[in-house]
């Protein structure tokens, strides 16, 4: 079965983060993620170059080493619909709800660091357990 992983997932690859034996221990699954996986990768990391953790060149190998990670990336268009309407749903940002649509879709589940974004999903019923906490 595939899962479907967001960025706050595949940072732990390349970054020293809680979580990151979680996030190493998914590289043999069959992982899948809209596009926009690697934008907000990439947006996470320039955050923190800004920020003086790291330097800007070390920004840019890290991101080379996503664009190289074993995950199957789907065009964010197949699903865009689909996640405007649970955004509506669940009163929680877009792009988050595009993994999870990516999820309905393939019927399997999101892994994700975001607490917020869990607690979004788990207050519907409907779709509880469509997105799981890395780690638990």
């Amino acid at each position: 079965m595939s899962i479907v992983i967001d960025a706050s997932v595949a940072l732990k690859w390349i970054l020293d983060e809680p979580g990151r034996d979680a996030a190493d221990a998914l590289l043999d699954e069959d992982l899948i993620a809209p596009a926009l996986w690697l934008l907000e990768a990439a947006n996470a990391l320039w955050r923190r170059a800004r920020r003086g953790e790291i330097s800007s060149a070390e920004a840019l190998e890290r991101l080379a080493e996503l664009q190289n990670a074993p995950v199957t990336t789907t065009a964010i268009e197949i699903d865009l619909m689909a996640a405007a309407d649970l955004a509506n749903a669940l009163a929680h940002p877009v792009y988050d709800c595009l993994y999870l649509a990516a999820a309905i879709r393939e019927n399997t589940h999101v892994l994700t660091a975001d607490s917020r974004f869990l607690a979004a999903v788990d207050r519907q019923p409907d779709l509880k357990g469509a997105v799981r906490l890395l780690g638990t």
